[in-house]
């Protein structure tokens, strides 16, 4: 169970460790390279899941504003994805086995 996130070619996150929600892959914070990830202020509610919070990625010469999300606090039976980070497909490159 091997994941990574990448943008323009760099490896943003990589995980042996990940949880899979909705068909998104949720990587561990832990497993993010920090430097990479900006906090906005984008805010946005999932009824089941809780309210979301948003990273802006940058890589190389590519800045992707909310291109990530995480939920600091999940709604009950969610807890396994707590901190943990997704990215919209087609801004960034994230491949499983």
């Amino acid at each position: 169970m091997h994941a990574t996130a990448s943008v323009n070619g760099t490896t943003v996150a990589e995980t042996d460790s990940y949880e899979v929600v909705d068909g998104n892959i949720y990587f561990p914070p832990s497993s993010l390279t920090s430097s990479y990830f900006t906090p906005t202020s984008t805010h946005t509610t999932c009824p089941y899941k809780g309210e979301a919070s948003y990273y802006t990625i940058s890589a190389g010469d590519k800045s992707l504003k909310d291109a990530a999300w995480y939920y600091p606090e999940t709604k009950a039976g969610m807890e396994k994805i707590k901190g943990y980070v997704a990215f919209y497909k087609g801004r960034v490159d994230v491949k499983s086995d």
